[in-house]
């Protein structure tokens, strides 16, 4: 009798524990788990090289292409505010394919945009589709690596997000300069690796959560008492490093105009590639070195990118300009390693999505609000001052960040 009384326990305990099939998944879907998130933030830069031509044939100022910029913000944060919750409250899956959705639709408005209003649409749709996967998305990559993963987890969600942020760019740039209709082919080709993406999170070994998070459905998204020290020293050096690799995809393209003389959509692209392939390598190589120092480098990194872009600017040297591209791409990466890391330690499963949207809401704020500032500030008073006044200000942030770090050592010793 005690044999058929031992498999009802262990039903009873397999219904009660929370998505625990993906920690006996193979190494290589965890691998393709981040594929989702890699093809959405493609389209996230995507469209990067290709304002040029929109400002061309719509006309609109940098003042209104740093307002379109942020209207993917405003639906990133917007997204943030419910996906996280949604996620950890129903599953991965239920999130990311309708996130997935409004990624296609996106591309549609893009392929056939013939106004502002059209750009915003379509900018609005890419941030609440990045929402998503920046949450739930990134969450279901430490689900499907399971307990036993989790720093693989973080450092492959977080090159997934930088990695795709970089290629968008370049591969619109290149195809934009190279291929017919330069608008639309793009799109055409994103949609095709949104719809593999789709195919990804359809067959990916997830379960749906069994313990249910509580609280309002639409809230501004928090961590577990006694872990918000883990999530602010994240945001101190994750913030300034998005906000610069921000400013560079917005108004990088106007500098290198201004510098070089050009409006190459292939240099445009290019830079922002190496500048995201900065921040994917600069992962890899500190994988493995404590959490503190890898808060404390990105700090660094975000300063020095800083004062090369205030040197670039007033010595009209496109070599200082892209190492100002690389450190800002370095110094993201490492806040968002150390900051998901963070978070992948400390925070339990039925959490972690509305930390992860926590953790971004927190980094994509500034990320919205200085880019915008300065681009009107750039129209009123020239590019070079308006560069200068937004890299002073976001100089002394990744100084604080990285003070803030240093002064705190509890909460981001690694695990023995």
């Amino acid at each position: 009798m005690s044999e058929p009384r031992t498999a009802s326990v262990s039903a009873v305990e397999g219904r009660r524990r929370p998505e625990t099939a993906q920690a006996v998944a193979p190494l290589w879907w965890v691998w393709l788990a981040a594929w989702p998130v890699t093809a959405v933030f493609v389209l996230s830069n995507a469209a990067t090289p290709l304002y040029v031509l929109w400002q061309r044939d719509i006309g609109f100022s940098k003042g209104t292409l740093t307002v379109v910029f942020a209207f993917y913000i405003v639906g990133l944060i917007g997204s943030l505010l419910v996906s996280g919750v949604v996620s950890d409250r129903f599953g991965r899956k239920p999130v990311l394919l309708p996130a997935l959705g409004l990624a296609l639709a996106a591309c549609l408005i893009f392929a056939t945009a013939t106004s502002v209003a059209a750009l915003i649409v379509a900018r609005l749709f890419t941030g609440i589709a990045v929402g998503a996967v920046v949450s739930a998305g990134m969450a279901a990559v430490t689900d499907v690596a399971g307990p036993e993963r989790k720093r693989i987890a973080a450092l492959l969600a977080s090159c997934a997000m930088v990695f795709g942020a970089g290629l968008g760019p370049l591969l619109a740039g290149v195809l934009s300069e190279k291929a017919p209709a330069p608008t639309v082919t793009v799109f055409v080709v994103e949609t095709v690796l949104l719809a593999t993406a789709v195919l990804t999170v359809l067959r990916m070994p997830l379960r749906r959560p069994e313990a249910h998070a509580k609280g309002a459905w639409i809230r501004v998204p928090g961590v577990p008492r006694g872990n918000g020290r883990q999530l602010t020293l994240g945001i101190a050096v994750f913030a300034p490093g998005i906000t610069a690799t921000s400013f560079v995809l917005s108004l990088g393209p106007s500098l290198l105009a201004g510098l070089l003389g050009t409006t190459s959509r292939i240099v445009a692209g290019a830079m922002a590639f190496v500048m995201f392939l900065a921040a994917t390598g600069v992962q890899f190589a500190v994988q493995r070195l404590k959490r503190r120092t890898i808060l404390t480098a990105g700090a660094v990194s975000t300063t020095l990118s800083m004062i090369a872009l205030i040197t670039a600017v007033h010595t009209s040297s496109v070599p200082v300009l892209i190492a100002s591209a690389l450190l800002a791409g370095a110094g993201q990466g490492m806040g968002q390693l150390g900051g998901l890391s963070l978070l992948n330690s400390s925070i339990p499963p039925q959490r972690l999505a509305e930390a992860n949207a926590a953790f971004n809401v927190g980094g994509y704020i500034p990320a919205g609000i200085l880019p915008v500032s300065a681009g009107y500030l750039s129209d009123a008073v020239g590019l070079t001052d308006g560069a200068t006044v937004f890299g002073t200000v976001l100089m002394g942030l990744a100084v604080i960040g990285g003070l803030v770090v240093r002064a705190t050592r509890r909460q981001v010793t690694d695990p023995a």
